[in-house]
């Protein structure tokens, strides 16, 4: 029995805890876990790790791989989270650095850091259980379904808590980022599961988005990368540039060269394609070209708000996201502002 991977379902961010009233049928909470987000596949033979973009998990995670097949008790397809913790029992906390670095091209160093940092796996859905799709099921039969199914298994696969409450949702959303989570997610009891649709909600710390790396500017001192360039994917496909990120050190702006230089669109003789971006009265004596990248590179930035189609301020790097896929990258994950009337402001 070979279960198809589906993409995952998304969520939309709001920017508080939803009232369970706020939907037909309520909400059930859970924590947000900051890791790969994964979906795994166990048909009594063979373990597959799929991943939220187009590249599989499963060569990067030898230890979950052994786990799943020696403790999962009958075929399933599980949604969850893969991630790595570190520190001392009682002081332990989620590590994105420990856990980016498992996507390494050589096996070797998979086995180590298998060893040096093994993952765990934090299960939130059910998809299939034997020969049962579940996937239509309403989420309250599917969370009871996957506890009934793993909730005595041991580390490292584990069951996500929930909460039917959004007072503890609230605390959980103050109290676990000190372990590294990095918010809370709202689902709708009710409704089935619903591949590459944002029909959850996620209520997280601050605004951040994943956005693809487009090209980069080279410092005003003319050394290392001054500013990287990034866009967004629209509906209908288009790639469109959304800001930049700046602010690195001068250190990190020489080794980005080297870090990108595997991206750089070539023309056919080799050399490096460069493009220019729109001016504006504030440019209009400032060079805008830039060296286009292949839009390859993911990466997580931080954000204060949208004006039109582009931040509305320069935006901070957070981390790369090499478990993403760049067309996933669409306007449709951010935080989007509820109008208000500005003479309400003024009164």
């Amino acid at each position: 029995m070979a279960y198809e991977i589906p993409a995952p379902m998304l969520a939309k961010s709001v920017p508080e805890v939803p009232e369970p009233s706020s939907v037909a049928g309520g909400l059930s909470y859970e924590p947000k876990w900051d890791g790969f987000r994964a979906l795994v596949s166990w048909d009594g033979t063979d373990v597959e790790i799929g991943s939220r973009g187009a590249k599989p998990l499963t060569r990067y995670f030898p230890e979950l791989v052994e786990a799943f097949a020696r403790l999962l008790p009958e075929p399933c397809l599980i949604d969850g989270e893969v991630v790595v913790a570190i520190g001392e029992p009682g002081a332990q906390r989620l590590d994105w650095e420990s856990l980016s670095q498992r996507i390494h091209p050589a096996a070797s160093r998979v086995a180590l850091l298998a060893e040096q940092t093994p993952a765990m796996f934090i299960a939130f859905d059910l998809l299939a259980r034997g020969e049962r799709d579940l996937q239509p099921e309403p989420f309250a039969t599917r969370r009871t379904e996957l506890v009934d199914l793993i909730a005595g298994l041991p580390h490292p696969v584990h069951v996500t808590r929930t909460s039917d409450h959004p007072a503890v949702a609230r605390r959980w959303l103050a109290e676990f980022e000190g372990a590294g989570l990095d918010g809370v997610v709202a689902k709708p009891l009710a409704q089935p599961y619903a591949p590459n649709k944002r029909t959850m909600f996620k209520i997280k710390h601050a605004r951040t988005a994943d956005v693809v790396a487009l090209g980069y500017r080279i410092h005003k001192s003319g050394q290392g990368v001054g500013s990287l360039l990034v866009g967004l994917y629209t509906d209908d496909g288009r790639l469109m540039g959304v800001g930049g990120v700046s602010a690195w050190s001068n250190a990190r702006r020489l080794s980005l060269i080297d870090e990108l230089a595997p991206f750089v669109e070539t023309d056919a003789s080799g050399a490096a394609v460069t493009g220019e971006t729109d001016r504006s009265r504030f440019s209009a004596s400032k060079d805008v070209s830039f060296v286009r990248l292949r839009p390859e590179r993911v990466l997580e930035v931080r954000y204060d708000q949208l004006e039109g189609y582009r931040f509305r301020h320069t935006v901070q790097f957070e981390r790369w996201r090499p478990d993403r896929d760049p067309r996933s990258c669409t306007y449709e994950q951010l935080e989007t502002v509820s109008a208000y009337d500005l003479g309400a402001v003024l009164d």
